[in-house]
């Protein structure tokens, strides 16, 4: 009775190892696109379209300049109410919990420190 070999090969194993390789490395390639063409995007709706600053006159700087410091003006302001809005959140958060552990009545306890019996003697 001969031996009968398997269904998997050395030469299929190492088949399928290349095709899934291939395979991933596609996947991998689209995800990159795919990311980027996210990223380009998010970029294009927060900053807006590039102005073209080589045809512009001086008129046109002036005005795309004043923009662009305009909507930096706006997320200034808008990154310190968000920066205070974030500060007296914590501190409410730390008035609650210590409310919370008054009512329990229990405290964290500090580590003490071992002391040698013999060292103050």
């Amino acid at each position: 009775m001969a031996k009968k070999k398997g269904f998997m090969t050395p030469e299929r194993k190492k088949k399928l190892r290349t095709l899934l390789r291939k395979k991933a490395a596609e996947e991998l390639k689209k995800e990159q696109e795919r990311k980027a063409e996210e990223r380009l995007r998010v970029i294009a709706e927060r900053c807006g379209t590039k102005a073209d600053i080589d045809a512009a006159s001086m008129d046109d700087l002036k005005q795309i300049c004043q923009k662009y410091f305009d909507k930096w003006y706006g997320l200034e302001g808008e990154m310190f109410f968000l920066q205070r809005e974030v500060i007296l959140r914590d501190l409410q958060i730390n008035e609650l919990t210590i409310s919370v552990s008054d009512m329990k009545g229990k405290f964290i306890k500090p580590t003490l420190k071992k002391v040698s019996k013999y060292e103050n003697k």
